[in-house]
């Protein structure tokens, strides 16, 4: 067995995007991978044959990376191929070309491009679709123009490329950049008549869409604003056949978070944020189309549903709830794992997974379910949920559990507090020894509405080969048990500081070859807000690493993508009604009483924990004679550690991992 090495995770393969046939033959799927020297991320479409149980790589050409089934031998996927088309973007031109594939043979065929940035699209008939695309109101909209009148379009375009007009919040978004009077809009496309028609207003932001069995109604999800955006939403009905749009809930604080149709009613789940705030955990409805009466079906469900097991061995994403038969199938995680779930109609709950570790999203056909897995300290792998046994499917990342050295997490768990019970892990490091004394680092998950879990993670395996320990736990502030758990709002810096304290105690009682005189900590976003909140409350670390962090909630407010209701929320106000106690739980208010020696990672589009709040803790330990270290990358953002380019991930790690041995070895 060899050491796993920095750079190995460029070598592994992501999945995303599965999806069954309409007759449930076959199931589609996006195959990632790193390409290092190009310094991007290839993709391409597989098919798996669920008759025959043989995998078949459908596209080639590394950038295939969404696509959606026709019908039953046929794929719609985007692209742009040829180079005239690679060159009207690089001038500015918004379109999407589509391309149209059989999986029996035969090479991608053009089928249509629609002039807007696509974002989703499902079919209605052989020739109409309905999508969502950008808009952006503060630009020509260059939809059904003539070639001249395009033309014109196009050169004002450039002429303001140099320009942002910001009069609204948020005024970006991370990832997505400046999105000042840019909304996600809803659209019918005719691709016989090549023609465009709007569904919603310029105002209206689309969150979801779903269309029912027959495909005559669609279920929207709406987010409608001028000047600020709220935090909730609006449910729509939309028919297809006389293209009227009408809304059908017409309460006016609640947040949802997805929308089925269960025959004639809709299933949806969503949340009034009234006891717990914007993270609160979402419950299920029913609707009935026909009387509009709508019932709470899980008045006393209390579990997350959303997948929130982290990992940095993801890149794409999945569809995490689907309605097969009579029953929706959704996501859940419970304590340090995530499981598909079903639902009926009369609130019937069933755990349909019941193996530890992440589902990365899933399809459901007949009750036969395909879905991307993290299972046993493996990467990910597609599988085959039948009759109530699990089969892998893939093995794409076989390789790394039978050549690398894998270090497996050991469990414990505490009490924090009388009835408040903390679980926690460490990694020894890989040929351990017992009569060793070794550095150790804390790793601090972000969220803090997310846990850690019994998966794969590549910076602590290569840690755990690099000769460190490395302990992390799911402090007070984690998803997976229950609101009240959750809810850390106006103790941020608190209860949670007290539990990884205590916790960093337990572990030294437990394991006596930590080294407490070489410890180090780390983490990002709320991970990187308690590494400063550590290094201004204990001098206890000979290292820390902070990455996209926050270190004053003032400034945070008003600057990055969703400061303005995040703070208020989990602080309890802003910096007009309530500045003591923003400034009470900002990490910069102790950076003065600071002592370790601290690296900074920030990205320079990270939009969620902007460049100046690692600056402003960065100049604070500098004034104070504290050894600092600040590197940043050009072109990232928030997702740096999970999805930012390869070079980038690479140097990342090896920054952490540099200033760690520095100090620790």
């Amino acid at each position: 067995m060899e050491n796993l090495k920095i750079d190995d995770f460029t070598k592994y393969k992501f999945l995303s995007k599965i999806k069954y046939s309409p007759n449930g033959k076959y199931g589609g799927f996006v195959v990632s991978r790193m390409d290092v020297e190009e310094n991007k991320y290839l993709s391409n479409i597989w098919i798996y044959n669920t008759d025959t149980k043989k995998l078949l790589q459908l596209t080639s050409l590394d950038e295939e990376k969404d696509f959606i089934w026709l019908d039953d031998s046929n794929i719609l996927f985007p692209e742009i191929r040829n180079q005239k088309d690679k060159e009207r973007v690089q001038e500015g031109e918004k379109f999407t070309n589509y391309y149209k594939i059989n999986i029996h043979g035969g090479e991608a065929s053009f089928a249509f491009k629609i002039p807007l940035l696509v974002t989703e699209i499902k079919k209605i008939s052989d020739n109409n679709f309905i999508l969502t695309a950008l808009y952006d109101d503060c630009k020509p909209d260059l939809t059904n123009l003539k070639e001249a009148e395009k033309e014109s379009a196009l050169k004002k375009i450039k002429e303001e490329k140099d320009y942002e007009i910001l009069d609204e919040i948020p005024f970006w978004s991370n990832g997505s950049g400046f999105t000042n009077k840019k909304r996600n809009r809803l659209y019918l496309y005719n691709s016989k008549e090549n023609k465009v028609i709007p569904i919603t207003d310029k105002y209206s932001n689309v969150e979801l869409f779903s269309l029912n069995k027959d495909k005559s109604k669609a279920v929207i999800i709406i987010n409608t604003f001028k000047d600020k955006m709220p935090l909730t939403s609006n449910m729509y009905l939309y028919n297809t056949a006389d293209n009227t749009l009408e809304k059908i809930i017409r309460e006016e604080s609640f947040s949802y978070s997805y929308a089925e149709f269960v025959g004639e009613k809709i299933i949806f789940a969503g949340s009034d944020m009234k006891d717990y705030g914007l993270n609160q955990n979402h419950q299920f409805y029913i609707m009935d189309l026909s009387s509009g009466n709508i019932k709470n079906i899980s008045p006393d469900f209390d579990i997350s549903t959303w997948q929130s097991v982290g990992s940095d061995c993801r890149y794409g994403e999945s569809d995490t709830f689907k309605v097969d038969g009579n029953y929706l199938y959704f996501e859940t995680t419970e304590w340090n794992s995530s499981y598909i779930n079903r639902i009926d109609e009369n609130g019937h709950i069933e755990k349909i997974t019941k193996e530890k570790g992440s589902v990365d999203g899933f399809d459901v056909h007949k009750g036969n379910i395909l879905f991307v897995g993290m299972r046993n300290m493996k990467l990910q792998e597609l599988y085959l949920l039948k009759d109530e046994k699990e089969e892998q499917i893939t093995f794409f990342n076989e390789w790394v559990s039978e050549s690398k050295k894998i270090s497996s997490p050991e469990r414990i768990a505490f009490e924090t507090e009388p009835g408040i019970t903390i679980e926690g892990w460490i990694l020894k490091p890989v040929d351990f020894d017992s009569n060793k004394k070794y550095p150790t680092i804390l790793d601090i998950h972000g969220g803090p509405k997310t846990v850690y879990g019994e998966v794969f993670y590549h910076e602590m395996q290569y840690w755990a080969n690099e000769g460190y320990a490395v302990i992390f736990c799911n402090p007070r502030g984690s998803d997976g048990r229950g609101n009240e758990f959750s809810d850390i709002r106006k103790k941020y810096g608190t209860v949670d500081y007290d539990d990884l304290m205590k916790f960093t105690d337990i572990m030294l009682k437990t394991y006596s070859f930590i080294d407490k005189k070489r410890l180090g900590v780390t983490g990002g976003s709320y991970g990187g807000f308690m590494t400063n909140w550590i290094i201004g409350h204990t001098d206890r670390f000979a290292a820390a690493a902070s990455q996209r962090s926050i270190s004053n909630w003032i400034s945070d407010f008003g600057t990055t993508d969703i400061g303005y209701y995040f703070t208020d929320n989990e602080m309890g106000g802003t910096p007009w009604n309530n500045h003591e106690k923003l400034w009470f739980h900002s990490p910069l208010k102790y950076a003065d009483k600071a002592k370790t020696p601290t690296l900074f990672i920030h990205s320079q589009e990270d939009y969620r924990c902007w460049l100046a709040e690692g600056l402003q803790m960065f100049t604070a330990l500098k004034y104070h004679g504290v050894e600092a270290r600040l590197c940043m990358f050009k072109g990232e953002n928030h997702e740096l550690s999970r999805s930012g380019k390869p070079k980038h991930r690479i140097r990342r790690l090896k920054e952490i991992t540099g200033w760690m041995n520095k100090y620790l070895k």
